[in-house]
């Protein structure tokens, strides 16, 4: 039902976003070199990594680690890329993993190939047994904020109670937290 779910949502969100991804791109791609995406190595269920697309909010040489890990982040920044992601918009090109099934829409988020950390606890804490989400019970409560312990705790509670119901709650309020730019590392 998940599945379905995502897949009916996913084609919906591509139809009405259609325009809004194309306009993106070009404004990713007229505003500094290189490609308007930026596929990310990603560990997803089962810990298999897969490629993830974000529209490119830094520069091309900027080194593949975690936003909060660099000493000055915003020197690696975009033009746009403070707006797409204070936005959420850098997200969009996801919708793509969600169609494939290397995402749902709701799950605790890929980590990238080298949180060696966040991969091994949620590993021990069986949380790599779901497909990592767009959004997720640990995104809206803090976001790129939260300490990995927190985080994963988070992403327990989410295995322990997901449903559909928490899953369209965890849309809502993600919705509501992208409103208000809650929790984001610009």
């Amino acid at each position: 039902m998940k599945r379905a779910m995502d897949i009916a949502l996913g084609l919906a969100a591509l139809v009405v976003l259609a325009l809004p991804l194309l306009l993106l791109a070009l404004l990713v791609r007229l505003t500094s070199p290189g490609p308007a995406l930026y596929w990310s190595d990603r560990v997803g269920r089962h810990n298999r990594i897969f490629r993830m697309p974000k529209f490119r909010t830094m520069k091309i040489d900027t080194p593949a680690v975690a936003t909060h890990l660099l000493d000055n982040p915003a020197q690696f920044l975009t033009p746009p890329g403070s707006l797409l992601r204070r936005t959420s918009l850098d997200e969009l090109p996801q919708l793509w993993s969600i169609l494939i099934g290397d995402m749902s829409f709701v799950g605790p988020r890929p980590a990238l190939f080298n949180q060696d950390d966040l991969i091994a606890l949620r590993t021990r804490h069986g949380i790599d047994a779901l497909t990592p989400g767009l959004t997720g019970w640990a995104q809206i409560n803090g976001r790129d904020e939260l300490p990995i312990p927190r985080k994963v705790a988070l992403d327990v509670e989410y295995l322990q109670r997901r449903s559909l119901g928490f899953d369209l709650r965890i849309l809502w309020l993600t919705f509501q937290r992208v409103l208000r730019s809650e929790g984001v590392t610009h």
